[in-house]
């Protein structure tokens, strides 16, 4: 039997080095020079032990505030890693994890983290998965044709490997235009959303009743307060509007923030034949099986 090899597969290589799960983590593709070191803020004391943290970096500091509607990234390079570390971790309160992109050869130099800076920063703005914390904006740095397609490749990997490790900045919220869209419409309502790996995404463009009704008020308005002051809802004549692409964690979240109360997202998103998204993603037995319970 002929076997047939999708050009896209990978094999990642992780290693524990305290043998801890959830603690420090170095990953790496074996065909390439590109390594990732993920530090959680706990370990940092035992991080700056390592060799890993000798070369140049890029590096990415991840967490959360409690204010803000999406989590937080920001992203530097520098010569020095033990020492950049260090001031962050004594003038940044919001990061959780540390991520460093560096060279298994040791051979990037600043004119290579640089570039990768400016890259990563843009790749993480056109995403918009993240909110980024850096407060002033990166010029793109020079480098030869030469050196700009091997940084661009170089790219690709450590997104890779970011992503594998649970930061997914670099990932594209909605992968492909064709997948299959749903509606929730009500009053003052009309959004239009897809159903993806990571969540629900509300698309660009749907609109939000802007009342919300007394029983949901506790858990609806906090956080579409929060979507507010980040600019992702903008008021427009009396209803709330997408300002951009945005993911929720389950349907029903987005459902609840689309039409002023509490829903049940499986049941409020249909497709364009009616259908709702349980039926549709869980099968129409199963939707049936639920309604009896």
């Amino acid at each position: 039997m002929k076997m047939t090899t999708n050009s896209q597969a990978k094999t990642l290589q992780i290693f524990l080095p305290t043998g801890e799960p959830r603690g420090i983590r170095i990953a790496e593709i074996p065909t390439r020079i590109v390594q990732v070191v993920l530090i959680p803020r706990s370990e940092l004391a035992e991080a700056k032990k390592r060799n890993e943290l000798d070369p140049v970096a890029v590096y990415m500091l991840f967490g959360e505030m409690e204010e803000a509607a999406k989590p937080l990234v920001y992203i530097g390079q520098t010569e020095d890693p033990r020492k950049r570390l260090d001031y962050h971790n004594a003038n940044k309160d919001f990061w959780r994890t540390a991520v460093l992109g560096i060279s298994k050869t040791q051979n990037f130099t600043s004119s290579h983290i640089q570039y990768l800076e400016w890259l990563c920063i843009q790749k993480a703005k056109e995403v918009s998965r993240f909110a980024l914390d850096n407060d002033q904006s990166v010029c793109k740095p020079f480098v030869t044709e030469p050196m700009e397609a091997d940084l661009l490749d170089t790219f690709d990997t450590l997104a890779t490997l970011v992503s594998a490790l649970g930061y997914p900045v670099f990932e594209p919220i909605i992968k492909t235009e064709t997948a299959e869209k749903f509606y929730c419409r009500g009053k003052d309502a009309d959004a239009v959303g897809e159903f993806v790996e990571d969540g629900f995404v509300v698309r660009k463009g749907s609109f939000a009743r802007m009342e919300i009704v007394p029983s949901a008020m506790e858990t609806v308005s906090s956080f579409r307060a929060k979507l507010q002051e980040s600019g992702v809802l903008v008021e427009d004549n009396g209803r709330l509007r997408f300002t951009q692409d945005y993911l929720f964690s389950s349907p029903s979240g987005a459902a609840a923030i689309v039409l002023g109360r509490t829903a049940n997202g499986w049941i409020e998103w249909k497709d364009a034949e009616g259908m709702t998204l349980s039926e549709v993603k869980r099968g129409p037995e199963q939707e049936l099986n639920r309604a009896a319970e």
